[in-house]
């Protein structure tokens, strides 16, 4: 009978053997084992052997030179027989057939077994005569057999235990390369806008077509592949159709960005995981709410500002466009269709003069209940709490206005604004869906008395894949925020009506035609209605 302190020995040194040959020249390579079992056990009471499941001999290992079941050694025409231990071997493997070559039964190389790739076709020997004795089937193994074992057992115990220490070794670096599988890596994801615009009416800055361009770069750097760093260059030059009384409706997506295509970092930001049910979101330049928060209108709005609608005011409700700078939030997944959103952002992050700062400058502190009951429905309540001692309400931290009128951006210098908001979406089926938004911003007069009461409200349609897959037509009628009860004669409800059609020319390239009809600018009948063409063409790598 055999010593059981050979037992764990032979458990992987089939694994070993292979490893051998792959790592110590292209002849071992080629002198590779497929063996049919991972342990090796011939224990001194048959019946306290575990049972070990086996390898299918007749799976293909899916390798330029397939691996096929020998059941002699005397096949293989490189191995020569040269002393009673291969013959013994030899013997082993015809009854049990537990090694295997290459399918033209050669190891490719001109030099004899070496006495570890022996210890290793020994292992799977060992391996195949437990898997018989595991399964109760001990009386195909012969005592003259269990003898030959023992005897071979004994002449490579020294290559066995190498074996043993040197299986040890690739386990730890197997354990470390499992951990730190993941290395750093960056993603490069590029938008160029080009556009012909021009105000038919309206304008106050000239009526002449223009064409203008916008080109944002977005490097995505994963650190745990949970993780996105966000760095975005942005060059463009851009010119803003001025409407009356300093008013920005009809703002489009794509006037966001620097002029004179100078080349700025514009975004900066950092999303990570907290555990199962959080994720989080740090914005260290030119953060916005809608980076993370669920706008609730998937059709219409569009993380670069350049695949769906064409203004800002259409994309989604103004409220998201409240505050921004830097500071950061997180989406708390309550249950699966339930998801709580809170965030905090600083304009004057940067400044440490008075009345600045991250906590005692402009700011706004936000958050949202949005439920999704299924993939086709959500509807979300939104509150913000902002200060503003300059610049405009809707502004994202920036001072420069992007939806409403001027009366409404405007209404004191220093103030704190309370607003509130419901959005909602529905698709009816595939190629319709609906979505809408109403809020409320009251602001109150931080250098004198009085309060101010600004309104907006918009209902969209979406028309996905309309014409083809990946065109999306979409309507949108709306009021700009509006400040109500406002002195004459700024006192008329302006309108926002805007239509669009993109078409998806290719996987990378969209043109989207569509015109913004503004009335009353500025909440003034005695202004002309703006009407603004565009054609917008983007590129997408």
């Amino acid at each position: 009978m055999f010593n059981r302190s050979f037992h764990n020995l032979f458990i992987e040194s089939m694994i070993v053997g292979a490893t051998l040959l792959a790592g110590t020249s292209a002849y071992a390579e080629d002198r590779n084992l497929v063996t049919t079992g991972t342990q090796a056990n011939i224990p001194t009471a048959i019946a306290q052997t575990p049972k070990i499941p086996a390898i299918d001999s007749d799976v293909t290992i899916p390798q330029t030179n397939k691996m096929s079941q020998v059941t002699s050694v005397s096949q293989f025409s490189d191995v020569q027989p040269g002393d009673w231990a291969f013959q013994a071997l030899q013997s082993l493997v015809e009854r049990y057939g537990c090694i295997a070559g290459y399918p033209n039964s050669t190891y490719r190389g001109n030099r004899a077994i070496t006495r570890y790739e022996f210890a290793a076709g020994l292992n799977a020997c060992l391996s195949r005569i437990n898997e018989l004795i595991a399964t109760a089937t001990s009386d195909l193994v012969s005592k003259e057999d269990l003898t030959t074992v023992q005897r071979l057992q004994e002449e490579f115990t020294a290559e066995l235990a190498t074996l043993r220490g040197r299986v040890d070794n690739l386990e730890s670096r197997t354990a470390e390369l499992e951990a730190n599988q993941f290395s750093t890596t960056t993603k490069l994801s590029a938008e160029a806008i080009f556009v012909i615009t021009n105000a038919f009416q309206g304008s106050v800055n000239g009526d002449n077509t223009v064409f203008q361009d916008r080109v944002r770069l977005v490097f995505k750097t994963s650190f745990t592949g949970r993780d996105t760093l966000n760095t975005r260059l942005t060059a463009g030059n851009t010119t803003t159709l001025q409407l009356p009384g300093g008013s920005a409706e009809g703002l489009q997506t794509f006037n966001l960005a620097p002029s004179n295509n100078q080349v700025a970092v514009d975004w900066l930001s950092y999303y990570f995981p907290v555990g199962s049910k959080i994720d989080a979101y740090i914005g260290a330049v030119n953060g916005v709410y809608f980076d993370f928060v669920p706008t609730l209108s998937p059709y219409l709005d569009s993380a670069t500002g350049g695949g769906r609608a064409l203004t800002e005011f259409a994309s989604s409700s103004p409220i998201y466009r409240i505050g921004g700078g830097a500071g950061g939030g997180f989406n708390y997944r309550l249950s699966d269709q339930l998801i709580l959103s809170l965030g905090y952002l600083a304009g004057d992050h940067a400044s440490p003069q008075p009345d600045s700062g991250f906590f005692n400058g402009q700011y706004s502190a936000f958050g949202q209940i949005a439920w999704n009951p299924n993939k086709n429905s959500g509807i979300g309540l939104t509150y913000v709490n902002a200060y503003q001692n300059r610049g405009a309400i809707f502004d994202l931290g920036s001072g420069f206005t992007l939806v409403g009128t001027q009366q409404a951006n405007t209404p004191f210098d220093r103030m704190i604004t309370n607003s509130y908001g419901v959005e909602a979406f529905y698709k009816f089926s595939p190629r319709f869906a609906v979505n809408g938004f109403f809020g409320y911003t009251n602001a109150k007069n931080l250098a004198g008395s009085g309060s101010a009461d600004i309104w907006y409200y918009a209902l969209g349609l979406a028309f996905p894949d309309l014409g083809k897959q990946g065109n999306l037509g979409g309507i949108l009628v709306g009021a700009e925020p509006y400040r109500g009860g406002n002195p004459a004669p700024a006192n008329d409800l302006s309108l926002h009506i805007e239509g669009f059609y993109k078409y998806q020319l290719t996987d990378n390239i969209a043109i989207t035609p569509g015109v913004i009809w503004i009335t009353a600018p500025a909440q003034n009948n005695d202004n002309q209605d703006a009407v603004i063409g565009t054609v917008r063409t983007t590129f997408t790598f």
